[in-house]
């Protein structure tokens, strides 16, 4: 039974509590009437009257939801129990009764419908009060008959109004019922699409994350593992011309520890690369101004740098700023022989960062060695920007990125 009433079609479990107590007031109304003797004068089966009410207080506990031949079979067998109890078994309260069953109407049926039986629900009262009082006047002919038709007229009245107010209790508690069971199911959605997007994020975390290894691999193999086996080679040769040839062999120890220290330098690079968050301690004007500083210490190319920041940065639109920076400087320094570069970070309706270059440009549609701009591209992206580049043969370069204002 705990089953049935947890799965029952009712928007509040109190509407079900009020029908088991109206349900209550009839049996016990039958009850001291079958003990104490009460209106002996009418015809009356208590036995058939309590089954009838066993019957229809143990259907309520399942409504039918869908099917529209189940609803009219349910309510028809509803119509029939307390038809057979009045008629027959003389039950009490009939009132009562037809409330319960109006409750449970408006549960099962909607608009026209519901108002119908609604009303053939009060009609069917109607008929029990008047039979009631002709049967009244049967047994007893001397009885007041105003009274017992202004009885009849109240309690058909009542039930009416009593029909009218549940009708439109059950009409508002049913529609939030179905306003909170909507937001629910809206608050379920959310949440699968916020934790589909947390997965999104972590799988694209972990692409840039590879695709950034990649890339340092690829570098180290490209610069340090080239630079590392020509230093190998003159440190052999310089061995093998030791003896013979000092001075030629003193050129290739020169040689090799040039080697070195470029090497040393990619290595140095590769590791700043790998660090996850390059801001730690700095504010970006003191990050990107120490990259510059080192990136003109290495290369030597006259470089010019801007900031104008007069509000607060998401770190995230920090890190993405720094990064494109430190990735575009490093492309100026392996391919674009550029003797000058300008930076500039500075926000109107967007924070913008723009690096340019007046080294030997290329052709962006036949660019093949542009892992480093789709890193820097991808990174804008990320964070809700976008990236443009600009550029010509013999014309240099210009990145140009934008991250909107309210992501700042």
């Amino acid at each position: 039974m705990i089953h049935l009433v947890t799965n029952r079609k009712y928007p509040l479990r109190f509407l079900l509590y009020l029908e088991w107590v109206l349900l209550g007031i009839v049996a016990c109304s039958e009850s001291l009437a079958f003990l104490f003797n009460l209106i002996s004068r009418l015809p009356r089966m208590p036995i058939l009257n309590l089954l009838c009410l066993l019957i229809f207080g143990i259907i309520g506990l399942k409504l039918p939801s869908k099917n529209q031949l189940h609803k009219i079979i349910y309510t028809s067998l509803e119509f029939a129990l307390i038809i057979i109890a009045s008629i027959l078994g003389g039950i009490l309260v009939v009132p009562l009764l037809y409330i319960v069953l109006i409750a449970r109407n408006c549960l099962i049926f909607s608009g026209v419908t519901r108002s119908f039986i609604s009303g053939v629900a009060v009609i069917f009262a109607l008929l029990t009060q008047l039979q009631r009082t002709k049967q009244v006047n049967l047994i007893q002919p001397l009885a007041i008959n105003q009274q017992l038709g202004l009885i009849a007229l109240v309690s058909t009245l009542t039930l009416c109004i009593s029909t009218i107010f549940m009708q439109m209790a059950v009409n508002a508690i049913v529609q939030e019922f179905q306003s909170r069971q909507k937001l629910s199911i809206k608050s379920q959605e959310l949440a699968i699409a916020n934790a589909q997007l947390r997965e999104y994020t972590l799988r694209i975390e972990e692409l840039a994350t590879l695709q950034e290894r990649n890339r340092i691999a690829r570098d180290i193999h490209d610069s340090v593992g080239h630079a590392l086996t020509v230093l190998n080679l003159h440190l052999e040769a310089a061995l093998k011309l030791w003896q013979t040839d000092p001075s030629e062999a003193t050129e290739f120890l020169t040689e090799a520890k040039q080697l070195g220290s470029h090497a040393l330098k990619e290595v140095r690079q590769s590791v700043t690369t790998l660090r996850v968050d390059p801001l730690i301690g700095l504010s970006l004007p003191e990050a990107i101004a120490d990259l510059v500083e080192e990136f003109k210490r290495s290369s030597g190319i006259s470089t010019i740098l801007q900031i104008d920041l007069q509000q607060p940065i998401k770190n995230e639109i920090k890190i993405a700023v720094y990064r494109i920076v430190q990735e575009g400087l490093t492309n100026i320094c392996k391919h674009a022989s550029a003797s000058e570069v300008k930076i500039s970070i500075h926000v109107q309706t967007n924070l913008i960062l723009i690096i340019q270059d007046n080294g030997k440009g290329f052709q962006i549609n036949q660019n093949t060695t542009g892992f480093g701009l789709q890193s820097m591209s991808d990174r804008a992206l990320t964070v809700g920007g976008n990236l443009n580049i600009e550029a010509a043969p013999y014309a240099g370069c210009k990145i140009i990125a934008f991250f909107p204002y309210s992501q700042i």
